[in-house]
């Protein structure tokens, strides 16, 4: 009893007329709605974040996707980068050994390198060397040269003969008595 007294003086206290209950129904009318909008907006921007996300996931799997290829490339581009040197360290080899069979009066291991323009440069200096050698044996030569045959004759020394060869020897020089 003591319960429906309370419920009666509540009830009681605030005289609730048909207007009040209107104005209270309609702004409770009025704060549902807004809050229905506002779960709506709420609602919409969760499934504009949905898909937003999803992008995000298909970018990311693209993304992924690219680096792998990207990630296969590079080995790739590795693996033909290995090819193509230890072709060229070939090629280099065989050009060395052609350079050193064409300059065959060089010794080989003057001509070294490792690569084409090395292998140019050092052939060119082993043949200025070879060249100022050359050049300076020749000139060593033309210094020494001895005529070939007999020497030219020259006047004979009279000198320590005795009267009568100094006479023979005249008379032999104008083509006289032999």
């Amino acid at each position: 009893m003591e319960n429906e007294t309370q419920d009666t003086q509540n009830t009681q206290g605030t005289p609730e007329t048909p207007e009040v209950i209107k104005a209270e129904l309609g702004e409770e009318k009025r704060a549902e709605a807004a809050a229905e909008a506002t779960l709506a907006d709420k609602a919409k921007r969760i499934v504009e974040l949905q898909a937003e996300g999803e992008a995000l996931r298909a970018e990311q799997s693209n993304l992924l996707a690219s680096l792998s290829e990207v990630k296969r490339a590079s080995e790739a581009a590795v693996a033909e980068l290995s090819q193509i040197k230890e072709a060229h360290a070939k090629a280099v080899s065989k050009y060395l050994e052609a350079a050193r069979a064409l300059n065959s009066t060089i010794p080989k291991d003057v001509i070294a390198g490792q690569t084409i323009e090395e292998i140019d440069a050092s052939v060119e200096k082993a043949k200025a060397i070879a060249d100022a050698v050359k050049a300076n044996l020749e000139a060593q030569a033309k210094e020494a040269k001895v005529p070939a045959g007999a020497p030219t004759r020259g006047e004979i020394s009279l000198e320590g003969l005795s009267p009568r060869e100094k006479i023979a020897a005249g008379i032999q020089q104008k083509g006289g008595i032999s």
